[in-house]
């Protein structure tokens, strides 16, 4: 294997241990927690929401420090970071324990998109499918969280759910760090140095208008993303009753939405590099409204089918506003534009936390499913602000480096 695909397949697993542990905690909570602790679901979440705000905040200081410093050593300390608040979060014996864990899973998994996604596109001209591969990687991670986590409830005991990936990860950024290290004089001349050069196809009127359709559709999107993957298990535990009786169960299902729905980054990731990008995020939002629409009622089968539906057209739109950040923003400020549109993403998502918890409360998942709805078609509305222009639409030379 070539170093670059070394690399890459590190950054790949990177992003599916990222995803991985901020949702562990969703399914124990539903599915184990409120029964051991005494707690409602309601009242167990919001345990979750200082974490996705650290995750929201530290993003920009990752994304500052990956810029000014090292790139490669931001990762060691993702891996190993985020590895040791795992095994914290193993042994709390409190919600307020656990809480303080999920925040420092929060504040290493910043750490992640503004860097890794920089890693990805640094030096391609064709960003599409490798940012949904890599995409895909990330939401085989959110698959997996609900599948294993379940596996371990049944098995060994929720503990084990934070502790074994939790080693898992630390072992990783070692072998990182040793990747890197003896790496690090052929890093130094490959990395390329900034360019003077305009992004290619955008104007100044043009970048803002871009720049302001991401940060809505970022906004929009993120609370579409964490409310339809944090609440997916319960969804299916209260939904699926004749279908799912045990965590377990529940887990497989779960997984099995996501894992279908991760492909579609791949297709999308195909259709952007080589068709206009306003058109296909215009359709993936049509379809997200849609299908989130049809969900309100359902139950049994015909919710599981509908669940895989909306699932694609949510993991669909991942990878367009990444490549339309990668397409705008110079190497040497990469991450940092990442860490803008990231803020901006987990500051939503840490805020769903609550929102969740407060319309399931009062009006159930139909509410929920509702306004989600209405959401998607808020983001389709942003998207024909995107330019038509060619320059832009059929951008094919190299970003910016």
């Amino acid at each position: 294997m070539r170093r670059s695909q070394l690399s890459f397949l590190f950054l790949n697993i990177g992003h599916f241990l990222d995803h991985f542990f901020l949702l562990v905690f969703a399914t124990v909570a539903a599915l184990r927690l409120s029964t051991e602790w005494g707690m409602s679901y309601a009242e167990l979440i919001p345990y979750a929401t200082p974490g996705f705000i650290a995750f929201g905040i530290c993003a920009i200081p990752a994304g500052w420090l990956a810029d000014k410093w090292s790139r490669e050593g931001m990762m060691v300390i993702f891996f190993v970071g985020i590895g040791a608040s795992s095994l914290f979060a193993g042994f709390a014996d409190t919600p307020l324990q656990i809480g303080i864990s999920l925040t420092l899973v929060g504040v290493f998994a910043a750490i992640y998109h503004p860097v890794g996604l920089a890693m990805v596109v640094q030096g391609r001209s064709k960003t599409g499918v490798p940012l949904a591969i890599n995409g895909i990687f990330g939401n085989m991670g959110v698959a997996s969280a609900a599948l294993l986590t379940g596996l371990f409830i049944d098995t060994v005991g929720w503990r084990s759910a934070f502790l074994i990936p939790g080693t898992g990860a630390i072992i990783l950024g070692l072998l990182y760090l040793a990747f890197v290290s003896t790496e690090q004089k052929i890093d130094s001349a490959q990395r390329p140095s900034p360019s003077k050069h305009a992004e290619p196809g955008a104007h100044r009127k043009t970048l803002l208008r871009v720049f302001a359709v991401i940060f809505i559709t970022t906004a929009i999107g993120g609370l579409v993303f964490q409310s339809t993957t944090f609440t997916l298990p319960k969804v299916f535990e209260e939904r699926l009753t004749d279908l799912a009786g045990t965590a377990t169960l529940i887990g497989s299902y779960a997984f099995l939405v996501f894992t279908v729905a991760a492909f579609a980054q791949l297709v999308v990731g195909y259709l952007v590099d080589h068709h206009s990008i306003r058109t296909v995020f215009a359709w993936v939002a049509i379809l997200q409204a849609t299908f989130l629409g049809i969900m309100m009622q359902l139950t049994g089968v015909a919710a599981l089918v509908v669940a895989i539906a909306f699932m694609l057209a949510v993991f669909g739109q991942i990878p367009i506003n990444d490549v339309l950040v990668g397409r705008m923003a110079h190497s040497e400020w990469r991450s940092r534009a990442y860490a803008l549109r990231y803020i901006i993403t987990f500051s939503v998502m840490a805020s769903a936390v609550p929102l969740i918890a407060w319309i399931h409360g009062s009006w159930g998942f139909s509410a929920l499913f509702g306004v989600l709805a209405v959401a998607a078609l808020l983001i389709f509305v942003a998207v024909l602000f995107v330019p038509r222009t060619q320059e832009f639409i059929q951008h094919a030379s190299s970003p910016a480096v």
